[in-house]
């Protein structure tokens, strides 16, 4: 990848000019798909649902764990924002700040069982947002947890995060929103419903979960690619086929983790670049960086292996770090051009639209939905906490970098847990020659050779910004943890240069930076009241209720 490098006073300069060019375009709300824009004020709500359209809601009864269909269906759609910039004048740091934290959200969860809050927040530099995410809270039954074989009432929660990379598009990442979800869920019901039919009271395999969210993956990657060219065939105008075909041409890299309070354990999912990292706290008070997940790219080289592998006497499988020499994910939902036979793509572009096919494809599919999954067993005890982050932000922060910011920013906003060490309290016993941290650094063991261990890039673009590392440049003003690592991730102290980066509007913003879709989730032992409760100090204030 090639990047220009800019310095802050640099990326400040081109704010004005790109106004400029920005004025001449005519500001006007985009109504996507046919269909009127969404409240993006009301993430609790289903987009569908706000629209009276239908959704698929996951349900647990006594024997059984399914999803329930809600009836009817409609073109899926994602709101454009109005942006009214000023031609003259770049964002001050009070609206650059109001910017950052306007889509961000925060929940309290008060049910005991090991997750004490998650933080969101969202930055687009496309418009609409290509990213999307989704989260859902589930209590299983009994017989369905099968974990305590001593308490025949004991229940369990299931709790789903997610975050989506769309790419060409925001049509495959919002329908990742509405269905993934459920159809892990269709999977996770075979595979217990079969465990349940052998009276055993062991609880499915390791290896038959992660089974069943792969299997999910690719079911949900084939209905959309591949099914939809079937669903088209009937659609009566091209518009229509235009809704049902448009998950397929666009893409998204998918990010999904679960976690079941019995065992403690916590899956990643990972199609994709988008990345999860653990955080857990050693004795000393410094905090450790655990990859839960590796960068699946073209030029990542257990991936490259695969595909040389798998397409045998195609050189150009992978060139300069991408697939057939475009595509950087290597694993995607959507992305049919690499995915169709050469004949459905000629067919969709003549009764359709479309392009051509690429010129190097022969033996597609050269682009899969499988992700890779791995299990941690997360320690509540401990104050563990997780960041799932698209790709954007690990353009701009190491792994170390954004669990020590989390790790600074627990230091002023200590969160409330039983049997929970704190991390400054810790800091300040420190056993490193009995004296606290320099204010400056960073509450990280840090690796050496971070890139190298964990099989995941650097940040590309520390290089084009011209930005020497250094932790004096962060600071924490946020109540959001979200919030507080975009806003370092952007420039942090340098004022000037987080205002210029949020001041360029879209599609300029895109060359400096990419969409931003951050979540931050909090372990430990709350007083269970049985709630999930916003956080209102750190969520915009548009948001209404909680959504898990």
């Amino acid at each position: 990848m090639y990047l220009r490098q800019f310095s802050a006073a640099a990326i400040v300069s081109i704010v004005a000019s790109s106004l400029w060019y920005y004025r001449k375009e005519p500001d006007q709300k985009r109504e996507l798909a046919g269909s009127p824009t969404t409240a993006r004020g009301l993430p609790h709500l289903n987009p569908a649902v706000a629209n009276g359209q239908s959704q698929s809601r996951p349900v647990v009864e006594d024997d059984r764990f399914f999803v329930q269909e809600v009836a009817s269906s409609g073109p899926i759609i994602k709101s454009a924002e109005v942006q009214s910039v000023s031609p003259h004048a770049m964002l001050t740091p009070e609206e650059a700040t109001q910017k950052l934290r306007h889509l961000q959200e925060s929940y309290e969860v008060l049910r005991g069982r090991g997750v004490l809050r998650y933080d969101i927040v969202q930055l687009p530099s496309n418009n609409p947002i290509e990213d999307d995410h989704a989260e859902k809270l589930m209590e299983t039954s009994p017989s369905v947890s099968l974990h305590d074989q001593t308490d025949s009432s004991a229940t369990s929660d299931w709790m789903f995060w997610s975050v989506f990379d769309g790419h060409g598009g925001w049509t495959t990442s919002a329908k990742l929103r509405q269905v993934l979800t459920s159809y892990v869920a269709r999977e996770l019901d075979a595979t217990y419903k079969h465990t349940i039919a052998a009276s055993s009271l062991v609880p499915p395999s390791a290896a038959s979960v992660d089974a069943a969210i792969k299997q999910a993956f690719l079911k949900c990657d084939h209905d959309i690619v591949h099914e939809s060219i079937n669903r088209a065939k009937k659609a009566n105008t091209k518009s229509a086929a235009a809704d049902i075909l448009g998950p397929a041409l666009s893409g998204s890299c998918a990010l999904l983790s679960f976690y079941d309070s019995h065992s403690k354990d916590f899956r990643v999912a990972c199609t994709g670049d988008s990345r999860a990292v653990l955080g857990r706290l050693n004795p000393n008070g410094t905090w450790t960086a655990q990859p839960l997940s590796e960068d699946q790219t073209g030029g990542t080289p257990s991936e490259m292996a695969r595909l040389r592998a798998e397409h045998p006497g195609e050189p150009n499988v992978v060139a300069h770090g991408r697939i057939l020499g475009n595509l950087e994910p290597s694993r995607a939902f959507g992305d049919a051009h690499y995915k169709w036979a050469r004949d459905i793509q000629d067919m969709v572009k003549k009764d359709w639209f479309g392009r051509s096919p690429l010129t190097l494809l022969k033996t597609p599919p050269y682009v899969t939905a499988e992700p890779v999954v791995t299990t941690t067993r997360v320690m509540p005890e401990k104050g563990d906490f997780v960041v799932l982050a698209t790709d954007g932000l690990w353009e701009m922060l190491t792994n170390d970098e954004v669990v020590g910011l989390v790790g600074r920013w627990l230091e002023e906003n200590p969160l409330k847990s039983k049997n929970t060490p704190s991390a400054s309290s810790s800091w300040t016993q420190s056993f490193l020659g009995g004296k606290e941290r320099s204010g400056a650094s960073l509450p990280v063991a840090r690796l050496h050779n971070e890139s190298s261990q964990s099989g995941q890039r650097s940040p590309i673009r520390r290089q084009q910004w011209d930005i020497t590392a250094g932790d004096e440049r962060f600071v924490v003003e946020d109540k959001n943890a979200a919030t507080h690592l975009v806003r370092n991730a952007l420039g942090g102290r340098d004022r000037d240069m987080v205002c210029g980066l949020l001041t360029l509007p879209s599609p300029y913003s895109r060359r400096y930076r990419d969409d931003l879709t951050v979540e931050v989730i909090f372990f430990g032992e709350a007083e269970p009241c049985g709630d999930v409760v916003l956080n209102v100090e750190a969520s915009a204030p548009r948001i209404a209720r909680p959504k898990l």
